[in-house]
């Protein structure tokens, strides 16, 4: 029987219930961190201690159920949920985090142990974790040069397909260096809105705060943030001159080149990332149209757009497979993928992605770079991304297209970025291996004759 009257920290508590929701397949890590916050008056720190527990605890699931294994009396017998994810909770403190002592995180979870399940739980937690704090040199791996799927799977915390993929694709030590890469802790970049702000403005607002922050070695624009958290929120953030957003997806808007003046479409918009960043770059003059399938979506996006002083983007409801209107001068599609290049961020994604999502996408990508190459004008610019790095959903869609569509030439990213994310190809590739930055894909396609097999 649980025991109520145990004294328990709120905050792991919360934790505890999140990771549930998780674990129950109805919730991403953050719609459960959304469910369990209201009306709990957490402070700001509260929150992202919630944060860093909750996304490191899924994250690394497989890696502490790996660990955990070595501790149990009884490692093959099934035990409560509540269970299973009050030890990972306590495994991920103990060995995956700096600034939390072995004995505070054993003795929150024995206390949540009580809370949640009954004494005879507890004293099992106590025992395990105890027992794991005392002994860390019990746990083994698998022989990484014999069964390097195993070893990376169970080490980095991932499903056996994607290493399996990965091994196949960038060869071991490049693998574990893409592994590792996505088990950084997330950081926050913040994009200068240089219709409100310059960089040298959000510098020394910064500065005067003592906050670390380098600038992006892309786009100077983006500036990472060392540490967590959204500093100056209300002078940066709510008052426009910042927005919230990955260098890597910026990127795919720089190899765009939208000039003043023209006409864009962004194809999947909201909500609003690549919208406003052109925009912005347009200076506030031309238009973009911003098609999407989500009215609340493109509510939130226009909201964004009235912060940050963007008075050119015209949104549209509308499935975009069946949108018409007249052609563009420049296209983006960003195209719906795995996701697989921001597996760092979103903590569920690695344990909810199937290789059987790469197919069905890869037919729905190909269906929307059609489409897309509709609605470009002779002379005009389509560009194709995503937030993937399987190549399937990347360079594949694209050739393929290329093979369609002769009237397309692909433009080398290489006249916009240096050769570490250029491919021989010239497609834009960056991996989260990479400091600061997360996966993508971008190919930069022009259509270069009238269209004789556009119908």
């Amino acid at each position: 029987m649980a025991d109520k009257e145990h004294k328990i920290d709120p905050v792991r508590a919360l934790a505890v219930e999140a990771i549930g929701l998780v674990e129950a397949g109805k919730h991403t890590t953050e719609e459960a961190i959304a469910a369990v916050i209201p009306e709990k008056n957490l402070s700001p720190l509260d929150i992202r201690f919630l944060r860093q527990l909750v996304n490191g605890t899924v994250k690394l699931k497989r890696r502490l159920d790996h660990d955990m294994r070595f501790f149990l009396a009884k490692p093959s017998e099934k035990m409560p949920r509540k269970l299973i994810d009050i030890l990972r909770l306590g495994f991920f403190q103990i060995f995956f985090t700096d600034k939390i002592p072995a004995a505070a995180a054993v003795s929150e979870a024995v206390n949540l142990a009580h809370y949640f399940c009954d004494s005879s739980r507890a004293r099992v937690v106590n025992a395990v974790l105890r027992a794991a704090v005392r002994n860390p040199g019990k746990i083994f791996f698998r022989n990484k040069d014999e069964d390097p799927v195993n070893y990376l799977a169970n080490y980095y915390s991932y499903p056996d397909w994607f290493v399996a993929y990965c091994l196949e694709e960038f060869k071991l030590e490049q693998t574990e260096k893409l592994l590792s890469g996505m088990n950084r802790p997330p950081q926050i970049t913040y994009r200068v809105n240089l219709l409100k702000a310059k960089p040298e403005e959000v510098s020394r607002l910064l500065d005067k705060e003592d906050i670390k922050y380098h600038a992006g070695k892309y786009l100077p624009e983006f500036i990472h943030l060392d540490n967590g958290g959204f500093p100056l929120e209300n002078e940066l953030v709510k008052s426009g001159k910042v927005y919230i957003q990955d260098e890597s997806a910026g990127m795919a808007v720089r190899l765009m080149n939208p000039k003043m003046g023209m006409h864009v479409l962004d194809m999947a918009a909201a909500p609003g990332g690549k919208t406003t960043y052109a925009a912005i770059k347009m200076r506030n003059k031309g238009m973009v149209t911003a098609v999407d399938r989500s009215r609340p979506r493109l509510e939130m996006m226009m909201q964004n757009c009235h912060r940050l002083g963007i008075k050119i983007v015209n949104p549209v409801v509308a499935d975009i497979l069946e949108f018409q209107t007249e052609p563009f001068d420049r296209v983006i599609l960003d195209a719906p993928c795995t996701g697989w290049g921001n597996a760092g961020k979103h903590s569920d994604l690695r344990w909810t992605k199937e290789p059987g999502d790469v197919e069905k996408l890869f037919k729905v990508q190909s269906m929307m770079i059609d489409k897309a190459a509709k609605l470009v004008k002779p002379g005009g610019i389509l560009i194709y991304s995503t937030c993937t790095i399987i190549r399937k959903e990347n360079d594949q869609v694209v050739e393929e297209f290329l093979v369609r569509r002769r009237d397309f030439e692909l433009e080398s990213a290489g006249e916009y970025f240096d050769n570490e994310v250029v491919s021989e190809r010239g497609f834009l590739k960056i991996y989260p291996n990479k400091p600061d930055l997360s996966g993508a894909f971008a190919a930069r396609m022009k259509k270069v004759i009238a269209a004789k097999n556009d119908k």
